[in-house]
């Protein structure tokens, strides 16, 4: 056989080795960030916060996709965590749909302690957990939009890591009693400042919601 066929076949060989064993793009669309950026509620904004979601994504395969954060922010233009991530639908690290839209996921939707997952595909620590990091910033109402009026319910629209409070959700549904909102994934109640210190006094840890808006 003559060399330079013999070379060619065996390229060819190589590229074909490589494409059976590379693998599939991560289908994940919806993840708990297993740690926060570190610095409190200030997340660099909006910007920064999806950049945190987006870097998290990719560090498993699924960086694909355009991740955003669900967080709302008030002032003069105030944005709705709900528009910011997509249509859906939403499957966890384990392929299981969290929701089929954004009416469902604020409505009947199937967030549980085990199914809201890290994007490695962990339980977050909930109730009765040490420590507990159930709090998961997000700014919001239960309907997904952000808050009026002159409260800060955002953390200076997560640019704070000092005074101020945001709106929390429980990711394991659980919390003090048996009210709505403590049983809220997305409004449950305010943190008590917005550095990290202050995150942890009431559960938290400065995680995010990540949703796939394509």
């Amino acid at each position: 056989m003559r060399p330079i066929l013999f070379s060619a076949l065996v390229g060819v060989g190589i590229l074909a080795a490589c494409a059976s064993t590379s693998k599939p793009p991560n289908p994940m669309s919806f993840f708990v960030t297993s740690a926060g950026p570190g610095n409190g509620a200030d997340l660099g904004g909006l910007a920064g916060a999806d950049k945190h979601c987006q870097a998290l994504a990719d560090s498993v395969g699924a960086g694909q996709r355009t991740w955003r954060a669900y967080l709302s922010t008030t002032g003069a233009q105030p944005v709705d965590a709900r528009a910011r991530i997509g249509q859906g639908p939403w499957v966890n690290a384990q392929g299981l749909t969290i929701a089929g839209n954004v009416d469902e996921l604020h409505g009947d939707n199937r967030l549980t302690k085990a199914t809201a997952l890290t994007e490695k595909g962990a339980v977050v620590n909930g109730r009765g957990d040490t420590p507990n990091r159930h709090d998961i910033l997000t700014g919001s109402s239960p309907q997904g939009t952000a808050i009026a009026g002159d409260k800060d319910t955002t953390c200076g629209n997560w640019t704070s890591s000092g005074t101020g409070s945001a709106i929390v959700g429980h990711s394991d549904r659980t919390g003090l009693d048996e009210s709505a909102a403590a049983k809220s994934w997305n409004s449950s109640h305010a943190t008590r400042s917005c550095s990290q210190d202050g995150l942890k006094a009431t559960g938290g840890d400065g995680l995010l919601y990540c949703f796939a808006a394509n």
